[in-house]
């Protein structure tokens, strides 16, 4: 099973994005096809799939960003004005259990491109407002002409791995009995091993040696993000918690977290939601 949010089926179609006959091709087609929204969440149609409009049902003052193409159909989302932060609503969680793995990547997307249009309105340089073009994969500056592109953060997410355990953690914001594997965002002039040694020691006071990498997630919340999955060789079981970032930390077995992922009756904690590439990491620990 791949990580959530991966698997769009969607061609990006970057080929036209600068080809403003190409680009307006699509925006004609009759077929197009437009993501629809409740705010930044997703509707869900009755049969659990993403819900698409048709483009006859627009306004035509809506800015559209074109996701891509499936059998030559443009499909876009429109850009509205909405502040996700880091709050996600129990609704955005009831969907993701719904969506199939394919449109939520579609989702995934178009939300990560919304929440990056809206938190770069003005210009970085000369501080005057921007204007989208290249398709909704860019903002330009009327003023200075700067070009804008779409970032994604690197965030390093592990389990630090002793004598058969892997140590799993909860932040105060979890529902009752749920924990996650650790994880903090790459700092400028950081290695993928330095964040992973650097964050596990910081939050839960444990020393790593060697790290692996696993996978690779994008997360579309709180920003554009990165999530990239690794495990570490840790050179003692002692916890010293950062309570700033952490409730709090355990070690916990391989048959612990197949309970937890099998969601057992009598299970020690709860693990991550499928979509989560937590989820996806302590699978692969079990596995390994």
């Amino acid at each position: 099973m791949n990580p959530g949010f991966t698997g769009s089926p969607l061609d990006r179609a970057d080929r036209v994005r600068n080809d403003a006959e190409a680009y307006g091709a699509l925006l004609a087609d009759w077929r197009a096809r437009i993501l629809g929204l409740d705010g930044l969440d997703p509707l869900v149609a009755s049969e659990g799939g993403l819900l698409w409009h048709s483009i006859a049902e627009l306004t035509g003052s809506e800015e559209l960003i074109l996701l891509g193409l499936s059998d030559g159909k443009p499909h876009f989302v429109p850009l509205v004005e909405a502040d996700g932060g880091m709050f996600r609503s129990p609704a955005i969680w009831r969907a993701l259990t719904m969506l199939p793995a394919e449109d939520a990547a579609i989702y995934g997307t178009a939300r990560s491109l919304i929440e990056w249009h809206n938190g770069h309105r003005f210009c970085g340089k000369c501080g005057h407002l921007t204007e989208m073009f290249r398709a909704g994969w860019g903002r330009k500056c009327g003023n200075c002409g700067k070009e804008h592109f779409p970032r994604t953060d690197p965030v390093v997410i592990m389990l630090a791995e002793y004598e058969g355990k892997a140590l799993v953690g909860r932040q105060t914001r979890f529902p009752p009995g749920n924990y996650s594997a650790l994880a903090g965002f790459l700092e400028p002039g950081e290695s993928i091993e330095e964040a992973v040694r650097r964050e596990i020691h910081e939050e839960a006071g444990v020393t790593c040696g060697a790290v692996r990498y696993v996978t690779s997630q994008p997360w579309p919340f709180g920003g554009a993000q990165l999530m990239i999955a690794c495990v570490a060789d840790a050179q003692d079981d002692a916890i010293t918690l950062d309570t700033d970032e952490l409730e709090d930390a355990m070690w916990v077995t391989k048959d612990e977290a197949r309970a937890a992922l099998a969601n057992e009756e009598g299970r020690r904690f709860n693990a991550p939601p499928p979509f989560a590439i937590a989820h996806s990491l302590l699978k692969h620990w079990v596995s390994a």
